[in-house]
């Protein structure tokens, strides 16, 4: 039987590992912790969103990265789209359902069931599971690891790696494969944060009243990119949804700043209409007037106050403009951008200078925002990978 190595325990990883072993093939799949799918079950911690119900044109426009050619994510979901992976959880007796925001979950809402059960699966299909392997170097049709008992050479008649981006280093997600593969030869975009919080210099006398306090129904923007939902402010800056939507936007500035409209339904017009015959304390009245939430109230006083006029304040409160500092380390990122470039690899991940090694999964310069379009990514292109080994042996 021929043989393919997959390097690497995540979704990506053990995907192309299904896919392999169903088309026949001999499949070792090496991690370098003691067990596969740590960063799986992390994220299922709050409820595993495995994807979105969104329809593929949209949902093929939420992935961005470098110099990704067009008509990749097409042909990525068309081999396993949204679809497809409730179904491949039902045939592991999985049930899923879609929540009012078009995000999908397991029933039970956890990762450790779906994990089990795949795991067990393939098991089934023959995969051989070899743990505590950290790759050290990569070569055609071999990699050498590092255990316990030594270095090990592993030969194969092609080689898949899934080794994860940076972000969530405890997992094994730490990116330290960047420079085995650029020991390689193969180019690689420098990891950066995503899907990250934003720092912010707060005053420290407005902290208190500011800390875990939500922004809710915001419409945030970065330019012309918006993004609507809710922003929770932190000791160090904000956290949430629309700054993970905008943070390619925000990370392309010198200078990031971002823009809240706190009222988003409502115009300028509107806002000092409501305001009626105020001739004073404006800030105070729109606490009333305009359900305005303390820490919104805070955060103009503190960014655009005082306010002489009604006027001056819904301006304000439809453009309250935020120097961010930085985004928030690598390390606590829900994602990592940046990774294998795309000149780097063909039409089907294959890198281009070491042939019969394929790449798949977070560590392929590409990001997504949270909503179920990350997971979506690495069973996508495991699945195309997986399917390119078997064709290319």
């Amino acid at each position: 039987m021929p043989h393919i190595l997959v390097i690497g325990g995540g979704p990506a990883g053990l995907r192309a590992a299904e896919v392999a072993s169903a088309g026949g093939a001999q499949v070792t799949l090496c991690d370098q912790k003691r067990s596969v799918g740590r960063k799986f079950l992390v994220a299922g911690k709050g409820g595993l969103n495995l994807t979105h119900s969104e329809e593929v044109g949209d949902f093929v426009k939420r992935y961005r990265g470098g110099e990704q050619p067009g008509g990749f994510w097409e042909q990525a979901l068309e081999g396993f789209d949204n679809k497809e992976i409730r179904a491949w959880a039902a045939r592991m007796e999985v049930g899923t359902f879609v929540q009012k925001s078009g995000r999908v979950y397991p029933k039970s809402l956890k990762a450790a069931p779906l994990l089990r059960r795949w795991v067990a699966r393939l098991r089934e299909q023959g995969v051989e599971f070899l743990m505590s392997h950290r790759l050290v170097e990569l070569g055609e049709g071999e990699a050498k690891f590092e255990t316990a008992e030594g270095e090990v050479v592993v030969q194969a008649d092609a080689i898949i790696l899934a080794l994860g981006g940076g972000s969530w280093p405890q997992t094994g997600s730490d990116g330290v494969w960047v420079e085995t593969l650029e020991a390689a030869g193969v180019r690689v975009t420098p990891l950066r944060a995503a899907n990250c919080g934003w720092e912010v210099a707060w005053p420290a006398e407005v902290l208190p009243q500011l800390e875990g306090q939500p922004l809710k129904n915001v419409m945030a923007s970065v330019g012309a990119e918006e993004a609507r939902g809710e922003v929770m402010v932190t000791r160090y800056g904000l956290e949430g949804g629309p700054l993970y939507q905008l943070g390619p936007a925000l990370r392309a500035l010198d200078e990031p700043v971002l823009s809240l409209d706190f009222k988003p339904t409502f115009s300028v017009d509107q806002l000092v209409r409501k305001m009626e015959s105020v001739r004073r304390n404006y800030l105070g009245e729109s606490q009333f007037r305009w359900k305005l939430s303390e820490p919104m109230r805070a955060i103009l006083a503190c960014f655009h106050g005082p306010f002489d006029s009604a006027e001056q304040l819904a301006r304000a409160a439809k453009a309250c403009v935020l120097p961010l500092v930085k985004a928030r380390p690598l390390s606590e990122a829900i994602s990592s951008a940046g990774g294998v470039s795309w000149s780097a690899v063909d039409e089907r991940l294959m890198l281009r200078d070491v042939p019969g090694v394929f790449v798949a999964g977070e560590m392929v310069d590409w990001e997504a925002p949270t909503g179920g379009y990350l997971l979506q990514g690495c069973f996508a292109s495991g699945t195309l990978v997986g399917k390119a080994a078997l064709d290319f042996i």
